[in-house]
C-alpha cells in the first residue's frame, strides 16, 4: 500500500478534481500530440506509396498533402461542432448514439477502442523505432524499450490527466517549436547542405504499377495516417477546466493550424530538397538534416521526436478512458469502467489499454511497419460516424445555420467514408483484416453485456419498488480449530448479531484433538454451543458444507458463517495465514441462504 502511494500519490478528495482539469496549452500534450507527431510517419507513408509508381509519382505528394489537409479542415470543423453539440465527451459514439441508434453507436464505440489501442502501440513503436535508427546498438531491446516506456505513460495517468500533461508539455512544445524552426530554415535556406542521406532509395528503377487512380488512391490513405488523433480533444471535453467547451474549441483549432502548417511545410521540403524514402532513414530525418544539417542540433532534434512519438500514446489514454466509462454508463462494458480511482481517473480503462497496448506491442515485436496498416481504419469509421450523425443532429435541432453546418458535415462524411473505403481495400491484405474481424467481434461484446445486464435487472427488478422486507431469524456459525483471543472476537461479533449462535470444529478419524478442545470448552464455558462434526477425510470444507446443509437455511431463517481471519502488519506474512478462510470461502459462497463473513484480527506485533 505504502509503495503504491509513493508510486500514484494519496488520495485525491472531489473537490480537489479541478487540480487534475486542464487548459488548452495542456490540451495540446494530453489530447493532441498523436496527432502532432504523425507527421513523422503520416508523410512518409504517402511517399513509400507514392515509390511504387517511380520517381515520377513523387511530384504529386503536394498536391495529395493538399487533399489530405483539406480533410483535415473539414475534420476539425466537424469536431468544433460536436465540442459545442456534446460536451459530455465521447465524440463519435456520443453522437452516433444520439442520432443514428444502438447499432451504429457500437460501431463508433468499437471503432475508437481499436483506434485509441493502435494509437498507442504505433506511438510507442514510432519512437522507439526513431531511437533504434539514430542508436542501432540498441535494436535487440526494442520490445523492452516500448514496454518501459508504456509503463511509464501508464503510471503518469493513473497519478492523474493533469500530472501527465504537465510532464509531457515540455517535449510537446519542444516538438512544436523545433519542428517549426526547421520548416522556416528549410523554406529560405539559401545553400542546403544536400548531403548524400544514407540509406539505399526505396524507389523502382522500373515502375512496374502504372501512375494511375488506384496508386493515387494508396497514397492518399497511407498519407491520411498523419490526421489520427483529430477527435481526441472531442471525445475528452470533460477533462478541460470550466469553460470547457470554449477551451476544447481552443485546443481543436490549435491542433489544427498547426497540423497543417507541419503538413504543407514538410511537403514543400520534400519537394525542395528532392526527398525520397530510403531503407534506414526516415523522411523526417532526412528533412532536419537537409534542412540544419547533420550536426549537434539534428541530434538534439532527433532526440525531441523521439521522446514526442513515444510521450504521443498519451492521447489514447486521455480519450479511452472517457469513452470506456460512457459505455459502462450505458451498459456496454462492465460498470467497474465507470468508476474513478483514488486520483480520480477512470484507472480501468487505463489499465485495460495498458494490457491490451502491451500485447500487440509483444506480438508485432515493437514493428511499426506491422502497426500502420491497421491504424486509420477505426479512427476514420468513426469520423464517418460523428459527421453523418452531426447531419441528423442540425436536421433534427434545426437551430440558425443549420443548412451550412449539416452540408458541411455531409461533405466531409462522404470524404471520410470514401477514405475509409480506400483503407480497407488498399490495406486489407496487409493487415487490416485484422481490425475487420476485431470490431465486429468487440460490438458482440458490448451486445452481450448490455444483454446480460438486462436480464439482470429484470430480475432483479430494478426500477420498480421492492415488497417491504419480511422479518426472519439469522443463525451464525463460527468455524474454530482451537481457544483463542481470535476465537473470542468471533464469538462476541456473533452473539450482537443473532442470539442463536454455534461454534464448530471438524474432527478426523485418525486422531481426536476435539476432545481436547471439548474439555477446555467446557472449563471456558463462552455461552455458545460448540458442535463436532465426524469426518472419515481429511477435508474441513465437506463436512462443515454438510452441517450448512442440515440447518436448512431459507428466505425465513438465514445463515451467516462467520470466519475470524488475522491480518499480518506485514504484507509478505498474509501467506502464512487464512488457509481455512481460502476454502471455505470457496466453498459456501455460492450456497442460496447462506452469507458468508470475514472477521479481521489486525495483528500489532509480529
Amino acid at each position: 500500500m505504502e509503495f503504491g502511494r509513493l508510486i500514484l500519490g494519496r488520495p485525491l478528495r472531489a473537490s480537489e478534481a479541478g487540480r487534475e482539469e486542464i487548459n488548452p496549452v495542456e490540451g495540446l500534450s494530453a489530447l493532441s500530440l498523436d496527432a502532432l507527431t504523425s507527421v513523422a510517419y503520416g508523410p512518409q507513408a504517402l511517399l513509400l506509396a507514392l515509390a511504387a509508381g517511380g520517381v515520377a509519382a513523387l511530384r504529386l505528394a503536394p498536391w495529395i498533402t493538399l487533399a489530405i489537409v483539406a480533410l483535415l479542415a473539414l475534420l476539425v470543423l466537424s469536431y468544433l461542432q460536436v465540442i459545442v453539440a456534446y460536451p459530455g465527451g465521447g465524440g463519435a459514439y456520443a453522437v452516433a448514439r444520439a442520432n443514428l441508434g444502438p447499432g451504429l453507436s457500437l460501431l463508433a464505440g468499437a471503432s475508437l477502442i481499436v483506434d485509441y489501442t493502435l494509437t498507442v502501440a504505433v506511438s510507442i513503436a514510432a519512437g522507439v523505432a526513431s531511437l533504434t535508427s539514430a542508436y542501432p546498438g540498441l535494436t535487440p531491446a526494442t520490445v523492452p524499450l516500448c514496454l518501459g516506456i508504456l509503463g511509464l505513460i501508464t503510471v503518469l495517468n493513473l497519478r492523474g490527466l493533469g500530472e501527465g500533461a504537465r510532464a509531457f508539455l515540455l517535449p510537446t512544445l519542444a516538438f512544436i517549436v523545433g519542428l517549426l524552426v526547421v520548416i522556416a530554415i528549410g523554406l529560405v535556406h539559401p545553400l542546403a547542405p544536400h548531403l548524400r542521406p544514407p540509406g539505399a532509395p526505396q524507389i523502382r528503377s522500373h515502375a512496374v504499377e502504372a501512375l494511375g487512380a488506384l496508386l493515387v488512391l494508396k497514397a492518399f490513405s497511407a498519407g491520411c495516417s498523419a490526421l489520427t488523433g483529430v477527435e481526441a480533444i472531442a471525445n475528452g471535453v470533460p477533462l478541460f477546466r470550466a469553460p470547457r467547451v470554449r477551451r476544447a474549441r481552443q485546443t481543436e483549432i490549435l491542433l489544427g493550424v498547426l497540423l497543417g502548417t507541419m503538413l504543407l511545410g514538410l511537403a514543400a521540403l520534400v519537394q525542395r530538397f528532392h526527398i525520397q524514402p530510403r531503407a534506414n532513414d526516415a523522411v523526417l530525418n532526412q528533412i532536419i538534416g537537409e534542412a540544419i544539417s547533420r550536426g549537434w542540433a539534428f541530434d538534439a532534434l532527433s532526440i525531441v521526436v523521439t521522446v514526442a512519438l513515444a510521450l504521443a500514446a498519451n492521447t489514447s489514454f486521455g480519450g479511452l478512458p472517457v469513452l470506456g466509462s460512457l459505455l459502462a454508463r450505458d451498459h456496454r462494458l462492465p460498470h467497474a469502467f465507470a468508476l474513478r480511482g483514488d486520483r480520480l481517473v477512470f484507472s480501468r480503462g487505463i489499465w485495460v489499454l495498458a494490457v491490451l497496448a502491451g500485447a500487440l506491442l509483444v506480438a508485432t515485436g515493437g514493428n511499426t511497419a506491422a502497426l500502420i496498416p491497421l491504424f486509420a481504419i477505426g479512427v476514420f469509421t468513426g469520423f464517418t460516424l460523428a459527421q453523418a450523425g452531426l447531419v441528423h443532429h442540425w436536421a433534427s435541432e434545426r437551430p440558425r445555420g443549420w443548412v451550412a453546418r449539416a452540408a458541411l458535415n455531409a461533405v466531409g462524411a462522404t470524404a471520410t467514408g470514401a477514405a475509409t473505403l480506400i483503407f480497407v481495400f488498399t490495406k486489407f491484405a496487409e493487415g487490416a483484416w485484422v481490425v475487420v474481424v476485431t470490431v465486429p467481434l468487440l460490438i458482440l461484446l458490448f451486445v452481450r453485456v448490455e444483454a446480460y445486464y438486462a436480464a439482470v435487472g429484470r430480475e432483479l427488478r430494478l426500477g420498480r419498488t421492492p415488497p417491504r422486507p419480511p422479518p426472519g431469524r439469522t443463525m451464525v456459525v463460527v468455524p474454530v480449530t482451537d481457544i483463542s483471543r481470535l476465537t473470542a472476537e468471533a464469538l462476541a461479533v456473533a452473539l450482537s448479531i443473532s442470539d442463536e449462535v454455534v461454534a464448530v470444529t471438524v474432527s478426523f478419524e485418525d486422531g481426536d484433538p476435539a476432545a481436547e478442545l471439548t474439555r477446555h470448552w467446557e472449563h471456558w464455558a463462552p455461552g455458545v454451543p460448540l458442535v463436532v462434526v465426524r469426518s472419515p477425510y481429511h477435508s474441513v470444507a465437506r463436512p462443515l458444507l454438510s452441517f450448512v446443509r442440515q440447518q436448512r437455511p431459507s428466505a425465513q431463517r438465514r445463515l451467516v458463517v462467520l470466519i475470524p481471519v488475522v491480518v499480518p502488519r506485514r504484507f509478505w506474512h498474509a501467506v502464512l495465514h487464512n488457509h481455512l478462510d481460502l476454502v471455505l470461502s470457496a466453498t459456501l459462497r455460492h450456497r442460496r441462504h447462506v452469507v458468508v463473513a470475514r472477521l479481521p484480527l489486525f495483528l500489532r506485533n509480529e
